[in-house]
């Protein structure tokens, strides 16, 4: 197997980033000052002033109400290290030439760990790849796939960028690993991971980018031939799963998301609002409690609220709600305006991958994640940089005016 100088990074980031360490702790941080000298080194430009200049009315509105100093600076420090290492990222992703065989062997390498992972379920060592958890009302002590990532939700995100590469490689025949093979390598640890808001989030991603593009991906004959094979699947496991197994996890899970009963739904979507919003209630809402302040003004609030055990790390567990409680509705608002702006000063929807990648995490901050996930944010990158020119509307025979997001 041939090695890239960059693939052992590369694996770091993806497999291995928080391997070992404290829970918050990861090794991009600790590799932080790397990053930057690498930066200006490869730029030669300054990457804080910009971030700085955005953050400074922030802080000064934060310093001016009461904080718990040592904990706002040290999440000050983190969030500075979270965007360099995106800042690195993003430089990286510009000037690399060698990203298909990268996430060529990045897939390789995850279906080989699935594989062993398969093979420690059944063993007293799952631990070091599964995690036992609440699921649902009904599924207290249920394994979900991890791998070396602390939560399988996580693990589901740093996926989503492989799936939707590899998915749309399959869609418009350009792959060069064989179908169905192919096919099971992306999916297989996305299902064995059962993060149902991650999949339900790629899932309504290609469903919108298909309403857009319906008319030209539906010329291509293995589109068509897909749509009638995953419908077909879709209907006869269905079926196998109410006469077979209808008190399967998926239907129970569904059934209490519907119902208004799932504690782990809940909490990640409105119940994080409200959790957000009674923070405000204690600061000024307008600039948030300031960063690091959440765990500490708000555990007991929290910890009643989710009936986290004692040890357990306080966070509101939603990006953007946490982006609320933090730098309240000026940091709410702020956010989205920068998501929206550079989607079209990007023309995101130029390019397939882009625009799947754009819709899935635009959805996604809304059910998950929180401010200083890594994984978050490279996917945003991958988002507004056009690093897969192979996936642009206009290569596979098609002119994008015929959808304008500007009319």
């Amino acid at each position: 197997m041939k090695i890239n100088k960059f693939l052992p990074l590369a694996f770091l980031v993806f497999f291995m980033n928080s391997f070992g360490l404290p829970y918050g702790l990861t090794y991009t941080a600790l590799l932080t000052p790397f990053f930057y000298y690498w930066i200006i080194v490869k730029q030669r430009t300054e990457p804080l002033i910009p971030f700085l200049l955005i953050l400074t009315p922030f802080i000064v509105a934060h310093l001016l109400q009461p904080v718990f100093e040592k904990a706002y600076y040290v999440s000050l420090v983190n969030v500075i290290g979270v965007y360099i290492s995106c800042y690195a990222f993003a430089v990286f992703m510009k000037n690399n030439s060698s990203l298909d065989f990268i996430f060529k062997r990045l897939l390789q390498i995850n279906f080989l760990l699935c594989v062993i992972a398969l093979l420690f379920y059944f063993t007293p060592f799952d631990h070091f790849f599964w995690i036992e958890q609440y699921l649902t009302e009904g599924f207290d002590q249920f394994q979900r796939l991890k791998m070396f990532t602390y939560e399988a939700s996580h693990y589901a995100t740093l996926l989503i960028p492989l799936f939707f590469y590899f998915f749309l490689q399959i869609m418009l025949k350009l792959n060069t690993i064989s179908f169905f093979p192919l096919l099971v390598m992306i999916l297989l640890p996305l299902l064995l991971s059962f993060s149902l808001g991650v999949i339900s989030a790629a899932t309504v991603s290609i469903i919108v980018t298909y309403l857009i593009y319906g008319k030209t991906l539906t010329r291509r004959k293995r589109v068509f031939q897909f749509i009638f094979l995953s419908l077909a699947t879709l209907v006869f496991g269905t079926v196998v799963l109410i006469i077979f197994f209808p008190s399967n996890p998926l239907f129970v899970r569904i059934v209490n998301i519907v119902s208004g009963v799932d504690a782990s739904g809940n909490g990640r979507t409105v119940e994080a609002f409200i959790l957000a919003d009674k923070l405000l209630d204690l600061r000024n809402a307008w600039w948030g409690v300031g960063l690091g302040q959440i765990k500490i003004m708000g555990a007991d609030t929290i910890r009643d609220f989710y009936q986290y055990p004692a040890d357990y790390a306080i966070s509101i567990p939603n990006a953007t709600a946490e982006t609320l409680a933090i730098f309240g509705w000026i940091g709410f608002f702020l956010r989205l305006f920068i998501e929206v702006f550079l989607f079209f000063y990007t023309k995101v929807w130029q390019n397939f991958y882009r625009l799947l990648l754009f819709f899935f995490i635009f959805i996604y901050q809304f059910t998950g994640s929180y401010v200083t996930n890594l994984a978050e944010y490279m996917i945003w990158i991958l988002a507004f940089i056009n690093t897969f020119p192979q996936f642009d509307v206009k290569h596979q025979g098609n002119r994008v005016s015929h959808f304008n997001f500007h009319k």
